[in-house]
């Protein structure tokens, strides 16, 4: 194969060799042709700028409150049912009202043939008190005349056996009605003989303010829930109903007066025992030898009169005066045919102090 020499510029010989064997037809290629880049057109693209439009003057409005209507109130109850569940509660049962009937004290007036004498001495059926203030004493003061205080019965307590014969169990009661200054003696008297210890929580039910001032003598009167009324049952009505859960005890005397608190415990339904704590018994008087010299003699129960008639048995009234306090009293009085000569309460002497100073002045008079 031929190599043919060709000469160049510099003098150099290059050689060109056949890479295809002779006696092939070689196929022309296709020789590449260089893209021409495009010529980009160097002219400056003027852009109009537009004339900016003069804003206008919009004057500024204050800021819209808005107002929050308030939510009916069926919607709210329809939001609150779907959140919380509704809980029923049962409709609270009114009591109905009992109404204590308030019965006032049985009027009692003087007999007929009651003597009209001149009195200068008077015996008082009571022991005789501790304060120099006491209305009779005064009472002596200003109508000049002479009064001596005996009593003519006598307060005993039961002992512990005869009250363990009632079956009584004192730890079952939280709650006493004291109806006077024995009963409350012969309460805590019981209650250290039977060795119980009156809890705190204990409350007291007393009819006048000075039996409930009289428990001083026992408790600490301002660390003890104590209530008190007027003198009678009915002022204390309202708040036994109110401690109607409460077992209540209430100590008597062997002979007594309490049918009217009775009944009222009994109509408004609570739970009581009754407790005998003390008895009433005739006093000893024979040291008057059989004779009351005296131009009147006062009683206040019935009780006084029995020690009378037991004491004395061979008593004539004659010229002597008796004044009774209370129906009972009368009562035991005509019992015993004796004369009523000035009677209280009533309307025109409610108190016994009161009937004594009418009557003595009117008679002393003359």
């Amino acid at each position: 194969m031929a190599v043919k020499k060709k000469a160049t510029k510099k003098g150099k010989a290059t050689v060109k060799k056949n890479k295809k064997p002779a006696g092939k037809a070689v196929k022309p290629t296709a020789k590449k042709v260089p893209v021409k880049a495009k010529k980009t057109s160097t002219k400056k693209v003027v852009v109009k700028k537009k004339k900016p439009v003069a804003a206008k003057k919009i004057a500024k409005k204050p800021p819209v409150k808005k107002t929050v209507k308030p939510a009916k109130k069926a919607v709210v109850k329809k939001v609150i049912a779907k959140k919380i569940e509704k809980v029923v509660l049962p409709k609270p049962v009114k009591e109905p009202k009992i109404i204590i009937p308030h019965t006032p004290p049985q009027v009692v007036y003087p007999d007929k043939n009651a003597v009209k004498a001149r009195v200068r001495t008077l015996l008082i059926s009571q022991p005789k008190p501790e304060n120099e203030k006491n209305p009779y004493l005064e009472l002596a003061r200003r109508l000049n005349i002479k009064v001596d205080f005996r009593h003519f019965i006598k307060i005993e307590g039961i002992s512990s056996k005869e009250f363990r014969q009632q079956r009584i169990n004192l730890t079952e009661h939280n709650a006493v009605i004291l109806t006077s200054r024995n009963a409350v003696d012969h309460f805590f008297r019981v209650c250290g003989e039977m060795r119980y210890n009156v809890p705190e929580t204990t409350k007291y039910f007393c009819l006048n303010e000075a039996t409930a001032y009289y428990l001083q003598k026992y408790i600490q009167y301002r660390k003890r829930k104590i209530f008190f009324g007027n003198g009678t049952i009915s002022d204390l009505a309202e708040s036994l109903r109110k401690n109607k859960e409460e077992h209540f005890l209430l100590p008597v005397a062997d002979v007594h007066r309490e049918e009217k608190i009775i009944d009222v415990l009994d109509l408004l339904k609570l739970r009581y025992k009754k407790a005998v704590i003390y008895r009433t018994i005739s006093a000893d008087l024979s040291d008057f030898k059989g004779v009351l010299n005296y131009d009147m003699l006062v009683f206040f129960t019935p009780a006084g009169i029995k020690s009378l008639t037991k004491n004395f048995p061979h008593f004539k009234q004659g010229e002597t005066r008796i004044a009774a306090f209370g129906a009972a009293t009368a009562e035991a009085l005509r019992h015993h045919k004796l004369r009523i000569d000035v009677a209280s309460p009533n309307p025109q002497t409610p108190s016994m102090v009161m009937a004594l100073e009418n009557y003595i002045r009117e008679v002393n008079k003359r």
